[in-house]
């Protein structure tokens, strides 16, 4: 069966409005992008969605309560919420530095959770 749906490709600044025709998970056609990229964003939005995810875990003995971390890969788009229930779980030890794994293989999915700042320990 033949849908027709809207959505906003997010691969590039441009944030082209698509208008996609598909039949299941099949794209049959794209309008609305201005590259290729569009064609690419709008099948693997219908097959397997991934996001970036950034958000912050505690850290004890740091200057700062909360260091910012980040996924290194994009996580499955439905997987999200259980990544951040996980991750608000997450305590670790001061120092850490710059690109260091907070989470490795984050839900088995292989992807790893890293330290997107250095964050020193408080001094005494």
């Amino acid at each position: 069966m033949r849908a027709t749906e809207k959505m906003i490709c997010i691969i590039c600044p441009m944030g082209c409005n698509l208008t996609v025709t598909r039949e299941g998970t099949t794209v049959l056609r794209t309008e609305g992008n201005t590259c290729k990229q569009g064609l690419t964003f709008a099948e693997a939005e219908l097959t397997d969605p991934r996001r970036m995810v950034a958000t912050t875990v505690r850290v004890k003995g740091a200057i700062h309560p909360l260091i910012p971390v980040y996924t290194e890969k994009p996580f499955p788009k439905p997987r999200i919420f259980d990544l951040l229930r996980e991750v608000c779980q997450l305590e670790i030890e001061a120092p850490v530095a710059m690109n260091q794994v907070v989470l490795e293989n984050a839900l088995g999915e292989g992807i790893n959770i890293i330290a997107s700042r250095d964050m020193p320990r408080m001094s005494t």
